[in-house]
């Protein structure tokens, strides 16, 4: 993604260096001395990016920072400074500063962090549009029993500070229900801070949440601050919490209990308030039971217990949901919109929609995209909604082997070793089935990924299988 980048700073040499990194790489760049000039800019020009020098004449950049973030609270800013202390890196980011490199510039560094802070702009495009398809709460349009309860119990709980658990399969609208319970909340002109658990090397994640100092591993080559420092006074969503380590729960329960916590490589306790919103697709019942779930910690993150209800439950609400989608995705691709026959809803209800609205939302953007004025019947709908579409994922209809039948019956073994049979049996099958397509195998399962790799691994079932 080429973006249009600002570098506000006094020196002409830091300037004109990474002028000429930027444009190497295809970007747009933007140049000025002072931050009273740098801030005409940033209203006049809507940079992607900036770069802002703490130490400049007049005003400085923790002032200049202040003023952006009245005024363009989602544009990423990365201070730069050659003479400032931790505490000044650490009041910058808690202002709200994307990041702080330390002078001399490393180039490796440099381009890391912006590209890191040009994906984030790029990922707040994408969910800026996706929210004009999918206006606030559009995943809980319905009138169906299920649909109206959750909606409910959501407005009730919003307003407060509660902790919430929010639990559902793949799809249902997870983070879209954090989002409304921190849009509903008094803390919402603070940081909404989202932490997918399953997507962070187990190695990064503890540096992810709590930060670390300046040399505290290699590569650390200056102080960062975590997730939950960056989210003081607002909230913190963390995604596929059923995914992170034990080792890792113990340190969140300790912060979820006292409120503070230490970088790595620190020995200074910070002191945060934050609202802990954390959801999961698993069942963390049945975590606990195995062992790979504190159940301490279950318990203080399940202060108000959210479910999410599968598409399949609400059937009621597709074509409600289908007709919404429809007429906004006609108007974002600028065509006209396909013309669902009667015919076709009767197996739009039957199917599973095992990635629930998520899913919805594709075959609808497909149809626009495809079948743009004309008219969509039986025959055009793709297979496996004619195939699968009384199979229902969560009643796990299969046929019990022999194999499995004999585990089963076994006085020799407990539960935990038949659960570990089944699992292994199972997930060799279904790497069988999918020809070696972890990808495909995990959507169809409804795992992870990253979290599924993980299970293979450590059954030693290998793709070669």
């Amino acid at each position: 993604m080429s973006a249009r980048i600002l570098i506000i700073d006094d020196e002409d040499s830091i300037r004109f260096s990474l002028k000429g990194i930027f444009e190497d790489e295809g970007h747009e760049v933007l140049e000025r001395a002072s931050a009273e000039e740098g801030l005409k800019c940033v209203d006049v020009e809507s940079p992607d990016l900036v770069f802002l020098d703490i130490w400049l004449p007049g005003m400085d950049g923790l002032m200049a920072l202040d003023h952006i973030q009245a005024l363009h609270q989602e544009l990423p800013v990365i201070m730069i400074s050659g003479h400032a202390t931790i505490e000044t890196a650490v009041t910058a980011i808690r202002q709200g500063a994307y990041d702080f490199i330390e002078k001399p510039l490393s180039l490796e560094k440099v381009l890391i962090t912006a590209n890191r802070a040009i994906e984030t702009v790029r990922l707040r495009r994408e969910n800026k549009l996706l929210r004009t398809v999918l206006p606030e709460e559009s995943e809980f349009i319905g009138q169906s029993p299920v649909i109206l309860k959750f909606k409910s119990l959501l407005s009730q709980v919003a307003p407060t500070d509660a902790w919430v658990l929010l639990t559902g399969e793949n799809g249902t609208g997870k983070e879209l229900a954090a989002q409304a319970l921190h849009k509903g909340s008094s803390r919402y002109q603070k940081p909404f801070i989202a932490v997918n658990c399953a997507a962070i090397p187990e190695e990064l994640i503890e540096s992810e949440l709590f930060g670390h100092e300046k040399g505290a591993f290699t590569g650390a080559d200056a102080s960062r601050a975590g997730r939950f420092e960056l989210a003081h006074k607002g909230t913190l969503f963390l995604d596929e919490i059923g995914d992170m380590s034990l080792k890792t729960q113990a340190k969140i329960l300790r912060i979820l209990q006292e409120q503070c916590f230490e970088k790595i490589g620190s020995v200074r306790t910070i002191k945060v308030d934050v609202r802990v919103i954390a959801a999961t697709n698993k069942n963390l019942e049945d975590a606990i039971s195995d062992g790979t779930f504190r159940q301490d910690l279950y318990y203080r993150l399940r202060v108000v217990p959210l479910h999410l209800p599968p598409l399949r439950e609400r059937d009621s609400d597709i074509e409600l949901l289908l007709n919404r989608f429809v007429i906004q995705l006609s108007k974002r691709y600028r065509r006209e919109p396909p013309i669902f026959l009667d015919e076709v809803f009767p197996v739009l209800k039957q199917y599973c929609w095992p990635g629930n609205v998520r899913e919805l939302l594709n075959f609808v953007e497909r149809m626009v995209i495809l079948y743009s004025g004309k008219k969509v019947c039986l025959t055009d709908l793709p297979q496996e909604m004619h195939t699968k579409r009384s199979i229902d994922p969560s009643k796990k209809q299969f046929n019990i082997s022999q194999e499995i039948s004999s585990i089963i019956t076994s006085s020799d073994i407990d539960f935990k070793q038949a659960k570990i049979a089944f699992e292994t049996k199972f997930l060799t099958e279904k790497l069988h089935a999918y020809q070696g397509n972890i990808t495909r195998l995990a959507e169809a399962i409804g795992l992870e990924r990253s979290y599924l790799y993980r299970k293979l691994k450590s059954y030693g079932i290998y793709l070669s299988e």
